[in-house]
């Protein structure tokens, strides 16, 4: 590859040259921003135990400091564009401060954003106007246009993120039902400690980030909430059903001190655990 226009920022199109295998398997530790928009590719990549299709292509997020593997699948096509860009551009600009909400960042591969022909035109205006961009002269504006230009299609890819948890919502229930019924025998086997985010993602084959975006869009709640929650209402049967302590109850539960138990229960219902069961008496 020729060396990049800008030092800070580079766009690569991707092309039907077959790819070299060199380092097919190899792993990377890379130290910057990367967007990679698929039109077209051939290959499928695994999900649990199953596998998606991007015969209709997609976009994937990279953040700095991210562990990538080089696919040892060999029958791929590709075309579309990949941008690179570190965290120096956009330090002292209001998206460095923000880069953080944009969670598609620290999505997994297999969570990719599928578009749809007219999303996929707006897309390749975006890419088109960066690629524009860096062919220009540097001048002073040049900074302030990209960074803009890279904010933009962020600001699109949430948009469309967010289309998607409600296009797929089929898929995702099932994945929420899935939550659920793990939940309820983590609660029932008295594993020791409170289910974690990071620990139900794992278990469900997301990631952390995904699952909470995912769950706040169809549900309003964030994961660690829709957990708590789910947490309360098992609470609230075991104080109406039966005569375990409070001290009990809370242990069972997963919590190290009874008075976190207190604290989250009267949170959520605005009732002390002892309140609450008197109500039943």
């Amino acid at each position: 590859m020729p060396k990049p226009l800008h030092p800070l920022v580079a766009m690569v199109k991707y092309d039907s040259d077959e790819i070299s295998r060199e380092n097919a398997g190899r792993s990377f530790l890379v130290d910057f921003y990367k967007v990679s928009f698929k039109e077209n590719f051939s290959g499928h990549v695994k999900y649990g135990q199953g596998y998606y299709d991007f015969e209709e292509g997609g976009l994937a997020f990279l953040a700095p400091n991210q562990l990538i593997t080089m696919s040892t699948e060999e029958s791929c096509y590709e075309d579309g564009y990949n941008l690179y860009f570190h965290a120096d551009l956009i330090r002292n600009y209001q998206l460095g401060k923000n880069i953080h909400q944009y969670g598609f960042f620290t999505y997994a591969v297999n969570e990719a954003l599928f578009l749809s022909d007219k999303e996929k035109k707006v897309l390749v205006g975006l890419f088109e106007n960066i690629a524009a961009e860096l062919e220009n002269n540097t001048d002073t504006f040049s900074q302030d246009v990209l960074v803009s230009q890279i904010e933009l299609l962020l600001n699109y890819s949430n948009r469309y993120y967010n289309r998607q948890f409600l296009t797929r919502k089929a898929v995702h229930h099932d994945l929420i039902s899935e939550m659920d019924a793990y939940l309820a025998g983590r609660f029932e086997e008295q594993l020791g400690g409170i289910p974690t985010v990071p620990e139900v993602a794992g278990h469900l084959h997301v990631s952390p980030r995904y699952l909470t975006d995912m769950l706040k869009t169809l549900t309003g709640q964030s994961a660690q909430q829709l957990i708590h929650d789910r947490l309360i209402e098992k609470a609230k049967v075991t104080l109406s059903t039966t005569r375990l302590t409070i001290a009990e109850i809370a242990y069972q539960l997963g919590f190290e001190h009874p008075q976190s138990f207190n604290k989250l229960f009267k949170r959520y219902t605005n009732l002390s655990p002892n309140v609450f069961r008197k109500s039943f008496n």
